[in-house]
């Protein structure tokens, strides 16, 4: 009776060990590793395991391989196969539900992504507008009283959307300084800010839109706005540095207001002036901790090809922890002709301070 009791309990854990089987890689120097497939670049296969955690192994390395569950393979013609798999040393054989077996070989096999990943995957490919933003806030303030009377305040914010077909940007910078005693007064009041979409019509070439705001008090403007439409290529595209290269038209509108101090005395100046625009978008990563951006437009004057704008925002954030940081950015914006007598042809933002940023 006993040992009939063991034969059973033996049945039972010999099912259960075949139920719970894992995905298995042979490797060519004859060493085996069992784990579960996660993913492949087409290069590397990575393979999660109980005793190591993710390991990446190179595909000219792997002698056999098999898994227990359907993952999804994609050729490089773009097609993508369904089921468990395994390989004869020269190509990866996909068992599908369906009449049979599909052979991939192993120079066309792009991507290999598990149910999880291939999930992930299909939804990013149709996120909803309040998902995949990724940004910062930061915010300086300074006073000083005694001899010295002075209040500084600057912020900043940027968001930053992008999925496999199209990319979002905001951004804001900000600064408003004030002095007191004899001379008081406001001595700096600027607020820069803009938003671009950029829609993907093939790997490297793309469409945009985009508006630039400036409200300046001591220049006189009230705001200046710039609407842009055009093309970009993504001249370099890789995940340490990206350069985007772009070009197109632009209607700008100015609001000028400076009272007895306008050329025109009194009254506002309003101008509206078509223009080109051009510009670059810089960002490249500095090891794991650190990012450097920076934005250069340039927008000559249809009506005057003398008279022109252009914009520079740069910054730097070095990561102190997940998601606090210390950043560094500077702005500046030009214009050769400002109507307001007296007034400077451009404005400098400098600004360092901490950033905290977030990941939705």
């Amino acid at each position: 009776m006993k040992t009939a009791h063991i034969l059973i309990i033996l049945a039972v854990f010999s099912t259960v060990g075949s139920t719970a089987s894992a995905d298995s890689v042979t490797l060519r120097n004859g060493d085996h590793v069992s784990g579960t497939i996660v993913t492949s670049d087409g290069k590397a296969l990575t393979l999660k395991t109980d005793y190591a955690g993710e390991i990446k192994i190179k595909w000219d390395e792997v002698k056999e391989v098999s898994s227990d569950k359907a993952l999804y393979v994609v050729t490089s013609e773009k097609k993508t196969v369904n089921g468990t798999i395994t390989s004869d040393g020269t190509n990866l054989i996909v068992h599908t539900t369906g009449p049979g077996e599909v052979r991939v070989p192993l120079a066309q096999v792009t991507i290999v992504r598990s149910a999880d990943q291939q999930a992930a995957y299909e939804k990013s490919l149709h996120p909803s507008l309040v998902e995949g933003w990724k940004g910062g806030v930061n915010i300086g303030f300074a006073l000083a009283r005694g001899n010295s009377d002075t209040t500084n305040l600057n912020t900043g914010f940027t968001a930053d959307r992008k999925t496999l077909s199209d990319e979002l940007t905001i951004h804001e910078s900000s600064i408003y300084s004030t002095n007191g005693g004899p001379h008081s007064g406001v001595t700096a009041n600027e607020i820069m800010g803009g938003i671009k979409y950029d829609r993907n019509f093939t790997k490297r070439l793309f469409g945009f839109v985009s508006g630039d705001f400036t409200h300046d008090e001591l220049q006189g403007l009230t705001l200046r706005s710039i609407y842009s439409v055009g093309l970009g290529w993504h001249w370099i595209s890789n995940p340490n540095t990206t350069l985007d290269l772009l070009g197109g038209i632009n209607y700008t509108r100015e609001t000028y207001s400076g009272g007895a101090t306008t050329t025109t005395p009194g009254i506002s100046v309003d101008r509206n002036l078509p223009g080109i625009t051009a510009g670059e978008i810089f960002m490249h990563k500095i090891g794991s901790s650190t990012v450097v951006t920076q934005d250069f437009y340039f927008y000559p004057d249809l009506n005057d090809i003398n008279q022109y704008r252009f914009s520079i925002d740069a910054g730097a954030v070095t990561k102190i922890n997940k998601w606090l940081g210390w950043q560094l950015s500077f702005s500046d914006r030009y214009v050769t002709d400002p109507p307001i007598v007296g007034t400077k042809t451009n404005d400098v933002i400098l600004s360092t301070g901490l950033n905290v940023s977030f990941n939705h």
